[in-house]
């Protein structure tokens, strides 16, 4: 008798944990947009866009894309590092006289893994903070973790530094830093293009980019389109203000 009861509590006590483990949340995209912790992108019935730019500033690819964005009346976002930043401040300035919003992409841009301490992160973060804030005058209000790489902690941090954390639409990571080709990068652009998607490209790679190249192709049909380029933050706020009042 003694051993059935045993047996029974065991069973009882598997599903209860079985049960326990069925009602934590996962921790996947969906756990992180229901609590407004991270954004991979904005859906609305508004033609806007947003387009990224990380790993920048670029002394070679930055003033290009700058100037295109200025011909097509373009605004975007660029995910700084810190250590670039600080070595060119006037590409910087330039990004903010501009328009363009600056966000922060950490110090030197290292892959967060379970080796970082809550330390190192915060160190990561909070000194492109104060970079930016020391040439431009402002702090960054979004964040990118290098890679997308985050957990709890990285949240955490980046939180407590005052920061949003952006991703990117899933079906709009061009892989330019890897050099895909032009065609590749403009045809995953423009096949997929959404109303309140978050483009990921970037300002600078290592060899030859074909980021500007694909952008003189991209803007002007997305344009056609009749798409507005705007700030992350923008967007942001663009679907604040689509909210219904429940007065």
């Amino acid at each position: 008798m003694r051993s059935i009861k045993i047996m029974v509590a065991i069973m009882l006590l598997g599903l209860a944990c079985n049960a326990e483990a069925w009602a934590a949340p996962r921790k996947n995209r969906d756990y992180y947009e229901a609590r407004g912790e991270v954004v991979w992108e904005v859906p609305g019935k508004k033609k806007v866009i947003a387009l990224t730019f990380d790993d920048g500033p670029d002394p070679k690819d930055t003033p290009y894309i700058l100037d295109l964005l200025k011909q097509y009346h373009a605004k975007a976002t660029f995910f700084v590092i810190g250590n670039k930043a600080g070595k060119h401040p006037n590409l910087l300035r330039r990004e903010m006289e501009e328009g363009h919003e600056i966000a922060n992409h950490t110090y030197t841009h290292h892959f967060f893994n379970r080796s970082f301490t809550a330390e190192r992160i915060h160190n990561e973060i909070a000194k492109t903070q104060e970079i930016v804030y020391s040439v431009t005058g402002h702090k960054p209000s979004l964040f990118r973790p290098p890679g997308g790489m985050f957990d709890e902690a990285v949240l955490r941090v980046a939180k407590q530094e005052g920061l949003k954390t952006i991703m990117w639409s899933w079906h709009q990571d061009t892989r330019d830093w890897s050099r895909p080709g032009v065609g590749y990068i403009v045809n995953k652009v423009l096949k997929n293009v959404r109303n309140g998607d978050i483009i990921l490209l970037h300002d600078y790679v290592s060899g030859q980019s074909q980021t500007v190249k694909a952008l003189q192709k991209i803007l002007p049909e997305l344009n056609k389109l009749g798409y507005e380029f705007v700030t992350v933050s923008d967007l942001l706020s663009s679907a604040k203000n689509m909210v219904p009042s429940m007065k």
